[in-house]
């Protein structure tokens, strides 16, 4: 009669096989440490934000009641907008506008108040994206203030900000 050692499957691996799940537990514990966040560019540095936006970025001030009429066609055209947010990748300039600290009376801020829940769902679509959210961010502007966004011929953006620039 043959007998038999109390040994079972482990008995007869080698040591590989028997190394192998503390190699995999070991590479899932050291797996985070292949992608440090703390060696990340800072969106401070002025080339970071470049690279992000990668357009020409203008800034100006409207006075006049044209600009008044292209402004509350572009909050009329809030959800169409906030979708192109949502989809462009690239622009060649982004304009911002900044309108008179009046524009809470007449037909801007008639505007404004029609459209406020499309408004909102156009600040979360800035938000979202990396490109408008640095290019407004940059220029120490707050989402809050953002009325709308006019997509222009030839790749050219234009935001209209209330209140003037800083």
């Amino acid at each position: 009669m043959h007998v038999m050692g109390i040994a079972g499957p482990a008995a007869s691996a080698t040591p590989l096989e028997r190394a192998l799940p503390f190699l995999v537990a070991l590479m899932f514990l050291i797996a985070p440490l292949a992608n440090p966040p703390l060696l990340a560019q800072g969106l401070e540095s002025e080339g970071a934000i470049d690279a992000i936006i990668g357009s020409d970025v203008k800034t100006e001030e409207a006075a006049n009641e044209e600009e008044a009429e292209r402004v509350v066609a572009a909050i009329e055209n809030t959800l169409s907008s906030a979708e192109s947010v949502r989809k462009t990748f690239s622009l060649d300039t982004l304009e911002i506008v900044f309108l008179p600290e009046d524009t809470e009376t007449g037909p801007i801020g008639e505007a404004i108040d029609e459209h406020r829940e499309e408004i909102e769902a156009l600040r979360e679509s800035i938000e979202g994206s990396a490109m408008f959210y640095h290019a407004v961010d940059s220029r120490s502007i707050m989402l809050r203030d953002i009325v709308a966004v006019e997509f222009g011929e030839e790749n050219v953006v234009t935001i209209f900000v209330n209140g003037s620039e800083r």
